[in-house]
Order: structure tokens, then sequence, then C-alpha cells
């Protein structure tokens, strides 16, 4: 009968490995006892804020700035943001576009993430007035339909270095003096003037068809993104009656019911995100101009007026811009103007600011671009 061999006891003095973990910045180790669990020291990023960022970054560097409240890279010519955080409002420049002279213009004026206007950039897309504008694909803009001897149903896209693209027609209802927003992070919603028609935009700048019955229908209303993937319409004009009152907008951009009584009722205003994750409505038309503004919480929630924030006026535009920042700008109080207002990330209006770009006013902006 042949022997075998006996059955090996177990094993209990095998040394225990040490696993190092790959890490961006120190250093992190852990050990795996048999039959444990692995465990490793949190992660973490280098922080910096905007003004202490490495003076010699190297290709790919990766940080936390503190200041923007988001992740950062280098890509050997900007510093890029992430663009899954903090929100769909983390845009660092802005555009203005488009509007009246008293003729209709195509010109385009580009914000810097200071907040800077840059001079008049001139033919870029059809003339026209009363269209609107918002981000789409978390660093890119859409300007969309408008007023040019009736409405129409053209776009124009933006691309993440401000370069307006040339006229895309037949995208959804002719219509003129509605709003735009971003929304789901890296999509747009173009909804009302004149109707309660909405037409949701991918995060590849297609247009897609109406969506009918969303809310009152309204004109010279106004939109802007919140909670970091939602929107929300807010004022405008009946007909026959200025109205305060606001449609939420789903992540999913399903628009919600009508909620009433929120501010004064008025039409001609704008609204941008700010904050990362909240939302102002400012400016518009009662009986006269004024310059009151209402701040949005990041739930969607609207606050009372607050006046006496830069001249009154109306047919302004608004956008976010540096991650966490609004300007509004341009706009009408009997005279065309080209004055812009910067909002802080709290929300609080800055005075005017004079001589930027050519004045008019039912013009559009947007935000757009990851990098500063």
């Amino acid at each position: 009968m042949p022997i075998q061999d006996p059955v090996p006891a177990a094993n209990t003095s095998l040394t225990t490995p040490t696993i190092s973990s790959p890490v961006l910045s120190g250093t992190a180790t852990g050990t795996y006892t048999l039959g444990g669990t692995p465990t490793f020291s949190t992660l973490a990023l280098t922080s910096w804020t905007t003004a202490t960022r490495p003076a010699s970054p190297t290709n790919y560097q990766v940080g936390f700035n503190t200041s923007l409240n988001t992740k950062e890279i280098w890509d050997g010519t900007y510093w890029r943001l992430d663009p899954t955080g903090p929100g769909q409002g983390n845009t660092q420049r802005a555009i203005f576009g488009y509007g009246q002279t008293p003729s209709v213009v195509s010109m385009t004026n580009l914000v810097s993430a200071a907040g800077v206007v840059a001079a008049d950039t001139t033919g870029v897309g059809t003339a026209r007035n009363s269209l609107t504008a918002a981000s789409y694909g978390t660093d890119k803009a859409i300007f969309g339909y408008g007023y040019l001897s009736g409405g129409v149903s053209m776009t124009n896209l933006v691309t993440n270095q401000g370069v307006v693209g040339s006229d895309v027609t037949g995208v959804g209802s002719v219509r003129f003096a509605l709003a735009a927003a971003g929304y789901g992070t890296d999509k747009a919603i173009f909804g009302y003037g004149f109707s309660s028609i909405t037409n949701l935009v991918t995060n590849q700048g297609v247009v897609g068809s109406d969506v009918t019955g969303v809310g009152t229908a309204r004109y010279d209303l106004a939109a802007a993104g919140y909670g970091t993937d939602k929107a929300i319409f807010g004022y405008g004009q009946t007909g026959s009656n200025n109205v305060s009152l606001t449609n939420l907008v789903t992540n999913q951009g399903v628009v919600g019911s009508d909620v009433t009584g929120v501010g004064t009722a008025r039409y001609g205003l704008a609204a941008a995100g700010y904050g990362t994750d909240k939302a102002i409505f400012g400016y518009g038309y009662t009986i006269d101009n004024v310059s009151i503004t209402n701040l949005v919480t990041n739930q969607g929630v609207v606050g009372s007026d607050v006046t006496g924030v830069g001249s009154a006026r109306r047919w302004l535009a608004a956008a976010g811009y540096g991650t966490d920042k609004a300007i509004f700008g341009y706009g009408y109080n009997g005279s065309n103007l080209s004055m812009t207002n910067l909002v802080s990330n709290t929300g609080v209006v800055a005075t005017d600011t004079a001589g930027v770009g050519t004045a008019r006013y039912a013009l559009a902006a947007a935000g757009f671009s990851l990098t500063t």
C-alpha cells in the first residue's frame, strides 16, 4: 500500500505583505492579514487657492482649488476644472451675444474668468434680438430662437473657446422673448415665448422637438440653473399682466406646475446661477424699469425683493462666470446701455461698470469654458 503524504497543517506563520496604494500627493500604505480586509489611508489631493496655484505646474498636475471648491488639472495651457462638480454652473467664462442697437446685430462680447468684458466680436450668425442662451455639455453654450422681421427657430452653438458657429435652422417652433437654462449638469432647456412650449437640448447641442403644456404661457421671462442639476423659469408677461410665477425643472428636464407669489411681478428681467448651486433673478419692468433682485436657494425657493442694486433697466442678459459668480449686462432704460454688474458668490450685486462693448438690449448670455 503506498504511503500517503499527510495533509499539511495550515500555515500560520506566513509573512503579512504590505500593499502600497497609488496616491496623487503624499503617501498611503496599508496591510493585509490573511483572511482579513485590506485598509488604506484616505487618498488626498494637494490643495491650493487660485492665488497660490503652482507657478510652474507640470503637465496634468492635479489639485483641489479651495477658492473654487473643485478639482482642477493643468493641461499645459489652462487650469481645467472638474466637469462633474461642483455643479452645472461651474463655467469660468461667459458670452453676451446679439441684440438691438437700434438695428439688430450679431456681435458678441466674451467675459473673462475675472468678470472683465472684452471688445465686440462681429459677424457671428444671423443678427436678431429677443433670443436666449444657455450652457450645455459642461463647457459650451447655445444661442437660440429670436426675432428678425418675425420669430425664428435657428440656434448657434458656442465652443469651449467662445467661437460661435453658423446658423442651425428648424429646431422647434418659431418664437422669441423666451428663456433658457442648463439642467442635468450637461444639458439645456429652452422654454416659453408667447407659449408654454419647451425644447430639451442634449449634451451634444442637439435641440429636441416641442414639448407642450408646461405651465402658464408667457414671454419676456428669465431662467437659470440651480441646485447643481436643476433649472427654474420665472416671471414674465402673459399679454395682459406681469406675473411673478415660477416653474421648476427637474434634472430630467421635466417642467413643474406654476408656483405663484415669488417677488414683484415683472418682465424683461434676466437670471443666472451663482454660488455653484443657487440662482438670481434681476431687474426688469413693472410700470417702470426696476433694479430689484430675488435670490433662489439650492432648493428652488425664491426670496423676497432686494432693491437698489445698480441702474434700473429691462431687456438685459445675465450669465454665470468664474465658477461661482454671475454678471448682468446691457439693457434699456430709455436708452441703450453697455453697463454690467458683477454678482459675488454670495449673491451681492456690485455697482455699475460702464463702457463694455456696444450698447444694446434684447440680447442673450451664457457661461462657457472650464478653463481660466
